[in-house]
């Protein structure tokens, strides 16, 4: 389990993302798409087309951090998509719990 501040926010992108961006491409896409900079201690959660894989990025006070999680046999249940209007939807933390223990959660 991913232990964070109370407080923390936690963005999850409305439409997949190319799997093969590292730090610095998630970093942008950020900045591109939310206007804000990836370093305000938020949590920026991102997944492919197939939905069997995640990305979350964060940065602490010493550089980004990326971490990466691949379903071996099923999908993550993300019910949110790009009909939103928006590029990015804040979740709580008890939903990004469930979201990565791969159970449903409902926007």
């Amino acid at each position: 389990m991913i232990r964070m501040p109370a407080g923390t926010r936690i963005l999850i992108a409305t439409e997949p993302c190319d799997m093969r961006k590292q730090h610095s491409g998630l970093a942008a896409v950020v900045r591109a798409s939310t206007g804000c900079s990836p370093t305000h201690g938020r949590i920026y959660v991102f997944w492919n087309r197939r939905r069997d894989m995640l990305k979350i990025l964060f940065r602490d006070a010493h550089g980004y951090c990326l971490l990466a999680k691949r379903l071996d046999s099923d999908t993550f249940k993300i019910a949110v998509g790009a009909s939103s209007g928006r590029s990015s939807v804040e979740i709580n933390q008890e939903d990004f719990a469930v979201l990565i223990s791969s159970l449903k959660i409902s926007f």
